[in-house]
């Protein structure tokens, strides 16, 4: 699979965001944007491991995205 296939994600405060364009800085982590891995990533505590913190991180914000996503793929 292709880099740009992957939705690129980095940390704000404690909250995964959703890097569209590739452009935010920081440390990235990069998923298939499909819920299933979404879920699979979240269950694994994928991204704390990924950015080096301790503590669950907010992913709300990244799940919506990958919901729009999923859903205008659908389309």
């Amino acid at each position: 699979m292709a880099k740009n296939d992957l939705l690129r994600i980095v940390l704000s405060g404690e909250q995964c965001v959703p890097d569209q364009r590739g452009t935010l800085p920081g440390r990235g982590a990069y998923v298939h944007p499909a819920l299933v891995c979404l879920d699979l990533a979240v269950r694994r505590r994928a991204f704390p491991r990924a950015f080096k913190v301790q503590g669950p991180l907010d992913s709300a914000e990244l799940r919506r995205t990958v919901e729009a996503r999923t859903a205008t793929a659908a389309r």
